[in-house]
């Protein structure tokens, strides 16, 4: 269920037993009028995917959801809400594993890592409907497995915290999100969140490759700037990067 503190700023729950994807059921949702502050919430996908069309498995046992917010955000701030979502998963998270929550980190753009594997990703989607925009925040949460043939580490919440469930991640999550989101709209909010979000981050101040579409570059990971874009310092100097896949070390380790 929904946690308090999200019931009590106006947020809704849908429950589902097997869906397409999260995502695509709040897209209908919103097809049919549906006014946003919704959580959609499946407990198995048949297709799931992730950013750039990748597949995402979706087994039972794990969280699968979708927010569907109407009128959040200018649509040009919309990227900010992926480092509202990534606190959120954070915060949750490490309610959830107590103790084990020191391994918790925040890989740009929109992962959730434990022990530098990845147990949590989002993807965020806008669109503008008769002169309102729409922001669908997508969060895949591994509680009791994992994917195994992943280019990359991957874990799950259990392996660290037998406790863990479905309902207590949600429950914490969308309380999460609604006190994040709360400070993110204040003007001037994208301040302390990008402050919160980099005492989180991972691989700050280590060398690390971005996979671009002209190939990878490579340098040391030097912050975020104002607009939460990644700053790479680098043989040629300072990039600012929009958008890319980030991997730990060189293209070679990557």
């Amino acid at each position: 269920m929904l946690g308090e503190a999200a019931r009590a700023a106006g947020y809704r729950l849908i429950v589902r037993d097997e869906v397409g994807s999260t995502m695509e059921e709040a897209r209908r949702a919103l097809d049919q009028g549906e006014p946003g502050k919704l959580w959609i919430v499946a407990r198995s996908q048949n297709a799931g995917r992730g950013r750039h069309g990748r597949q995402w498995g979706s087994p039972p046992g794990n969280l699968y959801a979708s927010l569907l917010l109407t009128d959040p955000c200018e649509p040009a701030m919309a990227p900010q809400l992926g480092f509202v979502v990534g606190l959120a998963l954070h915060d949750a998270a490490a309610k959830l594993l107590g103790p084990s929550a020191a391994g918790l980190r925040l890989k740009w753009p929109n992962d959730l890592l434990l022990d530098r594997a990845k147990t949590s990703g989002l993807l965020l989607e806008g669109e503008s409907r008769a002169g309102r925009f729409n922001v669908i925040v997508g969060c895949g949460v591994n509680i009791a497995s994992c994917p195994s043939d992943t280019p990359y580490p991957a874990t799950f919440l259990k392996a660290a915290a037998p406790q863990a469930n479905v309902e207590a991640m949600l429950t914490g999550l969308s309380d999460a999100f609604s006190r994040r989101f709360a400070v993110w709209s204040q003007p001037g909010g994208f301040g302390p969140t990008r402050a919160a979000w980099l005492e989180r981050a991972a691989f700050l101040g280590e060398v690390i490759t971005i996979r671009l579409p002209e190939g990878p570059l490579t340098g040391r990971f030097a912050g975020l700037d104002p607009a939460g874009r990644l700053e790479l310092e680098t043989e040629t100097g300072r990039r600012v990067i929009d958008a890319g896949d980030l991997f730990f070390g060189s293209p070679a380790q990557g």
